[in-house]
């Protein structure tokens, strides 16, 4: 079996990619999730620039530079501005 990750997709992430959730094959066993990000960016360019996008990593919000092992699971959403 590849190695892979479960993406799930929030608010307007899931409208831009049509999508709620995904499974997301890995070349190896991990990912960055700069590497992730530039990835979903070239798979669904409307979400550009995905570097704005944030990610939780088995519910934990995670910065950028995390390393994603196969099996986990990835959330993508927007930031959320409070107010």
């Amino acid at each position: 079996m590849n190695p892979a990750i479960n993406i799930l997709y929030f608010a307007r992430v899931a409208e831009l990619t049509g999508r709620r959730a995904e499974p997301w094959p890995l070349q190896g066993a991990t990912i960055t999730g700069h590497a992730l990000l530039d990835s979903l960016e070239r798979r669904y360019p409307q979400l550009a620039p995905a570097t704005r996008l944030k990610l939780a990593v088995n519910q934990t919000h995670a910065k950028p530079g995390v390393t994603i092992r196969a099996g986990d699971e990835v959330a993508v959403f927007e930031p959320v501005t409070g107010g």
